[in-house]
């Protein structure tokens, strides 16, 4: 009897722990980002990119601004450590077999100082059996902002 119920609690739960794997496998890679922006770590935030990744922002006169990984990387690395903090929270993250689709409010801070607020949508691609961002989007505003208790800081 008792190991018919460690049996039916090891399925129960190992079921649970399988299907919130993938899950958190992306959310590290995208956390990993925040971490590289909060260190100026530009080598770390490179290695968060797939090879031909696209960077966009929506900007405040509703057009679409690219950038590259390489000068993202490169403006991030330029900055003080701790002076970039975006904080998030997992809204949404959804998973079909190598592509994720991710959806962060987020609140910004330059050192302890609220700046802005947004979204950030993802998609990420797993190739080599690492989570890789393909494409980031993000808006920003000043108002209508996620409640600071909602956000995190990834890795502090």
């Amino acid at each position: 009897m008792r190991t018919g119920f460690i049996l039916i609690t090891l399925l129960i739960f190992g079921g649970k722990l399988q299907a919130q794997t993938a899950e958190d496998e992306v959310k590290v890679a995208v956390n990993k980002l925040f971490i590289a922006m909060r260190t100026s770590d530009s080598a770390l935030l490179s290695s968060c990119f797939s090879a031909n990744a696209i960077v966009q922002t929506i900007a405040k006169d509703q057009t679409v601004k690219s950038d590259t990984v390489e000068s993202f990387a490169s403006a991030i690395g330029k900055e003080p450590k701790g002076l970039l903090d975006e904080r998030i929270y997992f809204k949404q993250v959804s998973i079909d077999g190598n592509l994720a689709s991710v959806w962060t409010p987020y609140r910004f801070y330059l050192k302890d100082r609220f700046h802005h607020c947004g979204v950030n949508s993802f998609q990420l691609v797993k190739t080599n059996g690492v989570w890789k961002i393909q494409y980031l989007i993000d808006t920003r505003r000043k108002e209508d902002c996620v409640e600071e208790s909602m956000v995190v800081s990834p890795g502090k």
